[in-house]
């Protein structure tokens, strides 16, 4: 009995060691799986982290870039051509490369650089019409809401048909005409007798500005569509290889 006893005791020794045994390796092997998977986790947020620093660093680029653009345009003759009281633009076209290229917000503020060039031109070298845009609500809001709308249609363009170069073109296009019909629009709701007495035109001011807005507009629209569509595809490729 004693012999069968101490057996007994000796097993079920052995049992319990085995399974100390056991649960220490499975305990081993969890703590090396939670230190694997935390360390994966954290290789993850760290490229996570650099990815979104990289995309702030480009974003702050693209906006530093075509706002210098912006800028440097408004002050030669290039950016503003005067014809007469009313004046063609081609300001808005970094706006609009922008928007393509880094998206709404990247869009709406090139806008505000935009309409500042125009508030303070209005300012510092004022002309007959100037005193129009001295009001933000005409030099500046319809520029920063030309710079955020013409990403969503350059997006809706790209969706529909793939095409970087054609999605750029109508964007260009109708940014543009964002742009102009923004602009005269809210001349005709806020100003449109006196801008009409100042440029000497009789008759409905509704069928004036828009005779303004196909004159200028067009030639503007088409312009733009001509231009950023390369410039769209070249900053598509640049895009991808910064990825």
């Amino acid at each position: 009995m004693n012999n069968s006893s101490a057996i007994q005791d000796s097993n079920v020794l052995g049992k319990t060691q085995e399974v100390k045994e056991t649960q220490k390796t499975q305990g081993i092997k969890e703590i090396q799986k939670t230190q694997k998977t935390q360390g994966i986790k954290e290789i993850q947020e760290t490229i996570n982290v650099a990815k979104k620093t990289k995309i702030s660093v480009r974003k702050m680029t693209i906006i530093a870039l075509l706002s210098s653009v912006c800028i440097m345009l408004s002050l030669t003759p290039i950016g503003y051509l005067q014809i007469g009281p009313v004046s063609a633009t081609i300001m808005h076209l970094p706006v609009i490369i922008g928007a393509i290229v880094e998206g709404p917000i990247v869009g709406a503020i090139i806008g505000l650089v935009f309409g500042l060039t125009s508030f303070f031109r209005a300012v510092t070298t004022p002309t007959v019409t100037s005193f129009i845009f001295m009001n933000p609500l005409v030099s500046i809001v319809p520029r920063v809401l030309m710079g955020f709308l013409v990403y969503y249609v350059y997006l809706g363009i790209l969706k529909a048909t793939k095409k970087v170069s054609a999605s750029g073109f109508i964007a260009g296009l109708i940014g543009s005409l964002l742009n102009t019909v923004g602009v005269l629009g809210t001349i005709y709701l806020l100003y449109a007798d006196r801008y009409m007495e100042i440029l000497g035109i009789s008759g409905q001011a509704a069928k004036a500005i828009a005779g303004i807005a196909v004159t200028n507009g067009i030639p503007e629209a088409i312009v733009a569509a001509c231009i950023v569509s390369p410039i769209a595809v070249i900053f598509n490729r640049k895009k991808k290889n910064f990825k």
